[in-house]
């Protein structure tokens, strides 16, 4: 049985202006990370690890056996994890190049987080190693929504269609296929407008008709845009969803990362169908007020292994491309 080893820092970490970097080296191969080391409510974690043999190493089936893990601990007990993908930039015999995202949810606490890579090789021990972080807390709006008849009834509906759209949605949101690998180009806002009506992680109380009220969070940015606004998709990718929706309207749902999709709704035409490769900036439909909606608006959303992450995120060299 194969025993953990937690493998020494060996060289001092350095924090770039989003990225930070550490080295880590065993008797078979040296580890380069760089990865963002702020855990913030609402953002992600992603850690783009290259690992490189020694020169007259010759790839072998071993090599993909070879696996790694990211995980988020607080106080010892793993609450995210998630396994690290190739991407496959370096074509050469002694390097290989991964990549691995963990949201962090809204509902994030003050606490002890620690983050952890599992690395296991079939030629050697599973190795372990922290990466050093950094807590910091954000405070989120708090608004009360004021529903009428239609939109009580679209928010209060129990109906087994609506329930099943949910499951469709969340079986998709869900999935992470390793090989899907779109894009590592940092995203792009799906619209030219700045109007922003609301944020991702709104504490929401919504008042019905009927006198009851419910909460909830707000799961993406809204952009008040008037009807017939173009939507460009934010990054390449592949379409799993284009359909209406009885929550969320006119709604499409785009795939560029294992796990990792972008999510557009309440618009009023689509111009892309399930199935369809778009590029970044790509026109996929037009802005609307369909399904729950009080006006106009533009819902832009983004997903991570399930788990909403702030759009804003993706605007950056959030997989350090350019590093």
């Amino acid at each position: 049985m194969r025993k953990s080893i937690v493998l020494i820092l060996i060289v001092l970490q350095i924090s770039a202006m989003f990225g930070a970097t550490s080295k880590y080296y065993s008797e078979n191969y040296a580890i380069n990370v760089t990865y963002n080391e702020t855990i913030t409510p609402g953002d992600a974690v992603f850690v783009r690890m290259t690992v490189t043999f020694p020169k007259n190493h010759k790839k072998t089936k071993a090599d993909s056996e070879r696996r790694a893990t990211l995980q988020l601990l607080q106080d010892k007990k793993v609450i995210e994890s998630a396994p690290f993908y190739s991407i496959a930039r370096s074509k050469r015999q002694n390097s290989a190049e991964m990549l691995c995202g963990i949201p962090m949810s809204l509902w994030l606490t003050e606490g002890n987080y620690t983050l952890k890579v599992i690395f296991t090789s079939p030629d050697d021990d599973v190795k372990e190693f922290i990466l050093p972080s950094v807590l910091k807390m954000r405070e989120f709006n708090r608004e009360t929504i004021r529903l009428d008849d239609r939109n009580t009834a679209i928010k209060t509906d129990n109906s087994p269609e609506r329930a099943a759209q949910i499951d469709k949605l969340n079986n998709i949101l869900f999935t992470a296929i390793p090989s899907d690998v779109y894009t590592l180009k940092a995203f792009v806002p799906p619209t030219d407008s700045t109007r922003y009506t609301a944020w991702c992680g709104d504490r929401r109380v919504y008042q019905y008709t009927n006198g009851k009220s419910s909460t909830s969070l707000h799961y993406g940015n809204d952009y008040g845009v008037p009807e017939g606004t173009p939507v460009k998709s934010c990054a390449e990718g592949r379409v799993v969803m284009a359909e209406n929706r009885i929550s969320t309207g006119w709604s499409v749902v785009i795939e560029h990362l294992p796990g990792l999709y972008s999510l557009y709704y309440h618009m009023s035409a689509l111009n892309v169908k399930e199935g369809d490769t778009v590029h970044q900036g790509e026109l996929i439909g037009k802005s609307g007020s369909t399904g729950l909606a009080t006006g106009p608006h533009l819902h832009w959303e983004m997903r991570l292994n399930g788990s909403a992450v702030r759009p804003e995120f993706f605007l950056s060299d959030f997989t350090f491309e350019n590093e």
